[in-house]
């Protein structure tokens, strides 16, 4: 153990936001790709929105399987690195990878025996049904894309390497922006596909995002690729620890993506301004949130290299207080985010009619309070699950999801038909039964003792 003092011995806040900061402007630019394509459709009226809220409700399903697994794999690396271990990196990885891929060619499978009688129930006319089936078709692409990008971005995190996953999207969005535009609109001779032109032009981005990724790891870790030996001896037995490793991560973001997915249907059946209105919002929350939630994700790869050193418990929890203090710092900054999108809803959506507006506009004081129990039970999740305590956040995210918040949109939207705003305030309502269990769970501090399993 080193007897170097206690600020040798814990990172700072400057070494969590060198982490978090790439990782923040990565996921502004990937949920602003959604916010983009919302934009350029909302010019094509109500109804081009509503084909991306339904199309972008069933493919969530598959793409929150693709972060949950990827996220698993960058905690194994996160442990990993802090343990210097190269066998047990390059084994991660190799396993995460075909973990993903192997998920999202099931998952693709299944959508397209399935997708099609989802949308037609789900679909106010026969228009938007039929967009909605070629714009997923083209999305399908997209996803296969994200399961190695989003699984080797995992590996760069978890090195502490955060910029270069930023970096590939740098590279990619602005690819994706223009040819959104020109396929679209049709421009420089192109199609005009409208809404299929949006999917297009995120196809594009993500082999450009992935193929730099690529690039980066062979040209910079291929000795990694070339270490002898796996994590649990044989592939077949790593892939399998890996797995288990991964399901409860899985399950917890497949169980809220699948919530996040089936509420959005659920949407659905709310009057198309409303429903418009749901859609164009959920993005920014994503977008505007990514301080909030990046700050976490950094804590808890910290957390996982800490662990994985076996520093003293005094020092992870002095970490973790000046962490916390930022966290709330941030969220009062997502709040006037939050405030600004809302009060420029009638200049940034003009092209939209006035109910639509006045609704968006009526979201605001439920988004002035969501950041705060929403990113101190993200840094609760972040640092159970580096600590192993997988299996205890899933059950939080599950419960709360599919005891509280789902049957709850399906009463207020199918039976009840109340307002919008109370359908919208269930987002705070689902982080608010959640903080108890997070917070009483740090504070009794058994996962900071476990040894990390094999």
């Amino acid at each position: 153990m080193s007897n170097k003092p206690l600020t040798h011995n814990i990172p700072s806040n400057r070494a969590v936001f060198h982490l978090a900061w790439p990782m923040a402007l990565k996921a502004v630019l990937l949920h602003g790709i959604v916010v983009i394509d919302a934009y350029l459709v909302s010019s094509l009226g109500e109804e081009a929105v509503a084909v991306l809220g339904i199309s972008a409700s069933i493919a969530g399903l598959l793409f929150g399987l693709i972060v949950a697994f990827s996220n698993a794999t960058q905690i194994r690396i996160a442990q990993a690195f802090g343990s210097d271990d190269d066998v047990f990196m390059k084994s991660a990885l190799i396993a995460g990878l075909t973990i993903n891929v192997a998920a999202v060619l099931i998952g693709l499978l299944v959508l397209g025996l399935t997708a099609g009688a989802i949308i037609d129930v789900l679909a106010h006319d026969a228009w938007i049904a039929t967009q909605a089936r070629s714009y997923l078709a083209v999305f399908a692409v997209v996803i296969l894309a994200e399961s190695i990008g989003q699984c080797l971005t995992g590996f760069f995190n978890g090195c502490g390497e955060t910029r270069l996953p930023a970096l590939s999207y740098v590279v990619a969005v602005p690819i994706n922006i223009v040819s959104s535009i020109i396929l679209i609109h049709g421009l420089f001779g192109a199609p005009e596909l409208g809404v299929v032109g949006a999917a297009l032009g995120s196809a594009l981005a993500s082999f450009l995002q992935v193929g730099f990724l690529t690039a980066v790891l062979l040209s910079r870790r291929a000795a990694l690729l070339r270490v002898p030996g796996w994590r649990n001896g044989t592939f077949a037995a790593t892939l399998r620890r890996h797995l288990v490793f991964a399901l409860p991560i899985a399950a917890t973001f497949s169980s809220a993506t699948i919530a996040m997915s089936v509420c959005g249907m659920i949407y659905a059946k709310l009057p198309i301004n409303q429903f418009a209105a749901m859609t164009l919002i959920m993005p920014w929350i994503n977008v505007a949130g990514t301080a909030g939630m990046s700050w976490a994700q950094a804590t808890g790869i910290l957390v996982a290299q800490l662990l994985g050193r076996r520093i003293p418990e005094q020092d992870l929890d002095s970490f973790l207080a000046d962490a916390w203090k930022v966290a709330l710092f941030l969220a009062a900054l997502v709040a006037v985010v939050f405030a600004g999108i809302c009060l420029g809803s009638p200049w940034i959506y003009a092209d939209l009619n006035r109910e639509t507006q006045a609704t968006l506009l009526s979201f605001l004081p439920i988004l002035l309070l969501l950041p705060f129990p929403k990113g101190s039970n993200a840094i609760c999740g972040n640092s159970l699950r580096a600590g192993g305590e997988t299996v205890y956040v899933m059950h939080i995210f599950v419960w709360s999801q599919w005891l509280f918040r789902v049957p709850a949109t399906a009463l207020m939207v199918l039976w009840f038909q109340m307002p919008v705003l109370w359908i919208f305030s269930l987002l705070l309502a689902e982080e608010l039964v959640k903080f108890p269990p997070f917070h009483l769970r740090m504070l009794k501090g058994d996962w900071k003792r476990r040894p990390i399993v094999d």
